[in-house]
C-alpha cells in the first residue's frame, strides 16, 4: 500500500512537471483537471489505510516497548529481590556457622569439664580405694601378728603340758 501512495505521489508530480505552461504565465501550468482529481481521490481512499496501518505500527510498537519496560522493570525486582535473599541466605548461613561454633566451643568446654570432674572423681575413688585395702592390709597384719602371738602362745602351752607329762617327777614330786 505504500508503494501505491508513493506511485500516486509521483504520478502527480510526472504530471505537473510534463504539464504546458501557458506562453504569458510561466510559473502556472494546464494539466487534466479529471485525471489529476482521479488520482487525488485515489490517494485519499488510500490514505486513511496506510495512516490507520502507521498508525497500528506505532501503537504496536508502543505497546512493544511498554511491555519491554514491563519485562526490564519486573527482571530488575527479580533480581534485586534474587540478590537480598543471596544477601539474606548468607547472613543466615553465616548466622548459623557462628551458632554452631559457640554450640561446638561449649561442648568442648563442657566435655573439659566432665574430663576433669571424672578425673578428679577417679583419682578420690582410687585414693578412698587405696586407703580401704590399706585398712584391710593392716587389719591382716595386725590378724597375722595376734595369730601368731597366739599360735606361738598355744603352741607354748601345749608344749609345757607335754613337757609335764613326760617329766615324771614333774611338779608335784
Amino acid at each position: 500500500m505504500a508503494n501505491d501512495i508513493n506511485r500516486l505521489i509521483d504520478m502527480l508530480f510526472e504530471r505537473i512537471e510534463d504539464a504546458k505552461s501557458p506562453a504569458l504565465k510561466p510559473n502556472m501550468s494546464l494539466v487534466d483537471r479529471d485525471e489529476i482529481l482521479d488520482l487525488l481521490e485515489e490517494l485519499r481512499a488510500q490514505l486513511p489505510v496506510e495512516i490507520k496501518r502507521a498508525q497500528e505500527l506505532l501503537a504496536a510498537r508502543d505497546k512493544f516497548v511498554e511491555e519491554a519496560k514491563r519485562d526490564v522493570e519486573r527482571m530488575m525486582r527479580q533480581a534485586e529481590l534474587d540478590a537480598k535473599t543471596k544477601v539474606s541466605e548468607s547472613e543466615v548461613i553465616y548466622a548459623a556457622k557462628e551458632k554452631a561454633r559457640q554450640i561446638v566451643g561449649r561442648a568442648e568446654e563442657r566435655s573439659r569439664q566432665l574430663y576433669q570432674v571424672a578425673n578428679e572423681y577417679a583419682e578420690d575413688a582410687l585414693a578412698r580405694t587405696e586407703e580401704a585395702v590399706q585398712a584391710a592390709l593392716d587389719e591382716v597384719k595386725q590378724s597375722r601378728v595376734r595369730f601368731r602371738t597366739a599360735s606361738a602362745a598355744a603352741m607354748q602351752e601345749q608344749r609345757d603340758k607335754l613337757a609335764g607329762k613326760s617329766d615324771p617327777e614333774g611338779p608335784a614330786g
